[in-house]
């Protein structure tokens, strides 16, 4: 039993299968383990984990980071339903600057995405009462706490259905041509 790393195309931001060992009682699988995701390359250090309730489909959350000194990892794993899982690359000196990757998460598959610290987190529901699991590198920072916008031209993010619930605060982050940087 192990974990499957898959590289996206962003630098750092992995997405992450499970390999369940099934039989007639369902399956059982490793969702995490400190030694596979260090022999990796992957942080392994987790301080905090939080719950994500969305009853409505097309309810989407993001895009939102940390910057220094409390930039964080995040592990997102879809726990009941289907996402549009989004990663946005802000790291000035990265080879994928501004580019953004998509991964659909679902509770079926169990399958997880892997954000490095720098990179936005957004996601988009794509069913009704869709739930997230996540854990995080450092515990939230509201004075770190920062954000993008979701629809920003300069990233040209390709949302999978339509957005029918955002918060007023996700819809008016200021746009990166703007500012050049969160």
């Amino acid at each position: 039993m192990s974990l499957r790393f898959t590289e996206t195309g962003i630098e750092g931001v992995v997405q992450i299968g499970l390999d369940p060992i099934r039989d007639d009682r369902g399956y059982f699988a490793r969702a995490w383990s400190a030694d596979e995701f260090l022999a990796g390359g992957l942080n392994a250090t987790w301080v905090q984990a939080n719950l994500g309730h969305n009853p409505v489909e097309g309810t989407l959350r993001g895009m939102h980071l940390q910057l220094e000194p409390h930039a964080e990892t995040k592990l997102v794993r879809c726990t009941r339903g289907r996402i549009q899982d989004v990663a946005v690359d802000l790291r000035p000196t990265s080879t994928t600057f501004r580019r953004w990757v998509s991964v659909e998460l679902t509770a079926e598959r169990g399958e997880m995405l892997y954000i490095p610290p720098g990179c936005a987190h957004g996601y988009l529901t794509l069913e009704p009462e869709s739930d997230l699991f996540y854990f995080t590198s450092e515990a939230y920072d509201r004075a770190s706490a920062t954000g993008v916008r979701y629809e920003d031209p300069a990233f040209g993010i390709r949302w999978e259905a339509p957005i029918r619930i955002v918060s007023e605060a996700d819809r008016t982050w200021p746009l990166q041509d703007a500012v050049n940087e969160p």
